[in-house]
């Protein structure tokens, strides 16, 4: 599988795991919801400060996010 697909199913996973909204996600990234609607279907990539922020607001590792770890 492709890094941005697993990014991807593991940004959705999690944010579901919190009972999230891509809007509220969206907003705690300053990106609109559509951004990150691309973000969780692996067609758009996050920057560094994105991948970060998503790290605190999941409470996961970038390794996790990236598929290289189990959480």
């Amino acid at each position: 599988m492709e890094i941005k697909e697993e990014f991807g199913k593991r940004l959705l996973a999690r944010r579901k795991e919190l009972h999230l909204t891509q809007k509220e996600v969206a907003a705690a990234l300053g990106v609109a919801q559509p951004v990150y609607q691309r973000f969780e279907k692996g067609i758009f990539e996050c920057n560094y400060a994105q991948i970060a922020a998503l790290c605190r607001l999941y409470d996961v590792s970038a390794d996790y996010l990236l598929g290289i770890a189990e959480y």
